[in-house]
């Protein structure tokens, strides 16, 4: 492939990233690491396929589809043609108090693929905002139901929900919210299903774990007072911390939970929707109908921004009558382009049959990882779909991670970085104990699969003389 000649610099030509080091503000970013010196900032230029291209004209494979959100691949032209088309001809209108086409057809689209009677889409621009929008709807469905003391929301420990206040208040990542508290008070934290670290009693028996999970659930419910607990928010797989899947039995008795407390269930869906894990939506691959899926990223494979909130028949009745509405909404929520974007994405998910490629390659995507684990700094290897996490650890035998400094020094200090330069994007992360996660576009085969595995070997090996 070629890559467009504005685009490009002669290796050693720094002139992009000394500009980006004076004027971008990176998301997430220690900046300290490319203004003394120690580092170039990546400029990423050109993507295709599973592909992407630096300003030095070296070649990544992307190995987290952007950020969880790329499903169909980099440089697809009928994406960006329905961008066009949608821009000539509206480019923008809001969806408050009226509709527009793209947004009527996304909308019938969405909760054909919602499980049961979740029939009533609202759009955002991104996930935390869908996750914003279903605590405020939670709340105000209560009130107009006669529960107004209904209002407190129960999450998972190292869950990551966005960054709004109210979102960040849900999200169980202590480190994620340290300098922006006091936040929403009423967010409770649960244990999450990491069943490489279940307590000794659960370690091997899945299902037990799972139910010993969903009670601490129960118990919080009880323990704040069932008259005060809203909704429980979870991903049907937990990103951070590294795709902790639902154990068998968990989720269903998580339903029974919050039916018999009348509290809310609330799928976060930001990551795991849109054939993440070989479903339109995690929670039907589960077996399990929430009242509410928040979602977004790969609603348009990134091509655009867009999220939505999709609720149950019952959460939208109250707004059926009177003078009643949801006081809430967002400028950008069911833009006319993002929407044709949307709608074009999920028609390739139709052509060229992504659902049943990523069912039919998960088990390969697994083994081709779980060769990792014969390397000595390998403890686990998880996940499902095309989502997965490498766990590692400083003693196999006992399952003893690394202290705060190891892992400073073995993720940030070498493994970020180390990855990159061998031609691998993806995530070395510490939120949690430290996991390699990798996430690649639905389109990946074999030849992929292999590349990344064989990448994230050599960095390993090298990794072992940091120890």
């Amino acid at each position: 492939m070629t890559i467009s000649p504005q685009f490009v610099t002669e290796p050693g030509d720094d002139r992009m990233a000394s500009t980006a080091e004076r004027h971008l503000w990176m998301h997430f970013t220690r900046h300290s690491t490319y203004e003394t010196g120690q580092g170039h900032v990546p400029i990423i230029v050109k993507g295709d396929g599973p592909y992407i291209w630096d300003d030095q004209g070296r070649r990544y494979i992307d190995g987290l589809s952007g950020l969880f959100t790329v499903q169909v691949g980099h440089g697809r032209k009928d994406l960006a043609a329905a961008a066009a088309r949608q821009a000539e001809e509206l480019a923008f209108f809001p969806v408050w108090s009226y509709a527009h086409p793209r947004a009527v057809e996304l909308a019938e689209r969405l909760a054909h693929e919602a499980p049961g009677d979740l029939n009533r889409v609202f759009f955002t621009s991104g996930g935390g905002e869908a996750v914003e929008s279903a605590w405020k709807l939670a709340k105000q469905f209560f009130k107009l139901t006669g529960k107004p003391t209904k209002h407190k929301v129960i999450s998972r420990s190292l869950a990551y929900h966005g960054t709004p206040h109210g979102a960040l208040s849900i999200t169980g990542l202590p480190g994620a919210k340290e300098f922006f508290e006091p936040l929403v008070p009423t967010g409770v934290k649960v244990p999450n299903t990491n069943f490489y670290r279940a307590p000794e009693e659960y370690r091997y028996d899945e299902k037990a774990f799972g139910l010993y999970a969903a009670e601490r659930i129960r118990e919080a419910i009880e323990f704040e007072g069932a008259n005060t607990v809203a909704a429980v928010f979870l991903e049907p797989v937990q990103n951070s911390g590294g795709c902790f899947t639902p154990p068998p039995g968990y989720l269903d008795r998580v339903r029974e939970i919050c039916d018999e407390y009348d509290v809310l269930l609330v799928a976060d869906e930001t990551i795991t929707a849109f054939g993440r894990i070989g479903e339109m939506f995690a929670v039907n691959r589960y077996g399990v109908q929430p009242d509410i899926i928040t979602c977004a990223k790969g609603m348009t494979s990134g091509y655009a921004p867009a999220g939505a909130m999709i609720v149950s028949d019952r959460l939208f009745e109250p707004f059926r009558h009177g003078t009643t509405s949801f006081q809430h909404g967002y400028t950008w929520g069911g833009h006319p382009v993002s929407s044709a974007v949307a709608l074009e994405n999920l028609a390739i998910f139709d052509r060229e049959d992504i659902l049943a490629h990523v069912r039919g390659n998960e088990g390969a995507f697994r083994r081709t990882l779980e060769r990792l684990l014969e390397l000595p700094l390998v403890g686990d290897v998880r996940g499902a779909g095309y989502f997965c996490a490498i766990e590692l650890v400083r003693d196999k035998a006992t399952r003893e991670t690394f202290d705060e400094a190891e892992s400073e020094r073995l993720l940030r200090g070498y493994l970020s970085k180390a990855l990159f330069d061998n031609g691998l994007y993806c995530r070395a992360d510490d939120r949690g104990d430290p996991v390699i996660q990798l996430a690649p576009p639905l389109i990946c085969d074999q030849s992929h699969f292999d590349e990344m595995e064989q990448i994230v070997r050599e960095v390993l090996i090298g990794a072992e003389t940091l120890l």
